[in-house]
């Protein structure tokens, strides 16, 4: 993939805020993308020597049968704190070394954290879209901000994530008694679209084949 960088890396707080403020104004939470799709990918995050590399790695699948095409690992040198909110851009440095490193475009990457579910609506799903321009759609683990209902123990199963009076995203159970995953838009894509993709992504496990094999590749197991 032939990336455009959109931006500087080595940022202080302050200035990765303003970035944020004004990225958040090109995401687009509408489908825009040409079906049908041909490959998904995920992508995702290891770190090695005490958090002081950064680990990332791309998987690409055809879809719908959700088999491996293409896989990349990058590494280099964490230059930015962990501090929450701004994991995007900690991350997204070596998630692009790893996406130069693939022949073939997916038409939807799945990324394991939130899109829209953040509190400056600009989480990686969003940023990691806005740059490449490619849709893109939030999938964690775990809750960040937002009110939302209890969901039904059902597959498929979902409730809206709120926030400041607006559905940011969707609390989606993709396995039957399993813990619900987060989902929300990141860039090019609807809600209920990125529920679909999702749901469509998960035929046997909580996470999308596309997160766990990404997964595999960053933890190195």
């Amino acid at each position: 993939m032939q990336i455009k960088q959109r931006h500087n890396w080595n940022l202080t707080t302050s200035e990765a805020k303003i970035i944020q403020e004004e990225l958040r104004k090109e995401v687009i939470t509408e489908d825009r993308f040409e079906e049908p799709v041909k490959y998904v990918a995920g992508v995702d995050m290891g770190f090695e020597a005490d958090g002081t590399i950064s680990r990332a790695a791309v998987a690409v699948l055809s879809f719908p049968d959700l088999q491996l095409q293409e896989q990349s690992i990058a590494k280099r040198p964490t230059t930015f704190p962990y501090i929450p909110g701004f994991l995007s851009f900690r991350e997204i440095p070596a998630v692009l070394d790893a996406l130069q490193k693939i022949n073939i475009t997916p038409d939807i990457i799945l990324c394991d954290g939130q899109g829209l579910a953040h509190p400056r609506r600009l989480g990686i799903a969003c940023h990691l879209g806005v740059i490449l321009d490619i849709p893109t759609i939030g999938v964690a683990k775990s809750w960040l901000i937002g009110d939302y209902e209890e969901v039904p123990q059902e597959k498929g199963s979902w409730k809206p994530l709120i926030h400041k009076d607006e559905t940011i995203g969707a609390v989606l159970r993709t396995r039957e008694n399993v813990k619900p995953l987060y989902v929300s838009s990141g860039h090019r894509i609807s809600l209920p679209t990125a529920i679909d993709y999702v749901l469509q992504c998960s035929p046997k496990y909580r996470l999308p084949e596309t997160t766990r094999i990404a997964d595999k590749l960053a933890s190195n197991r």
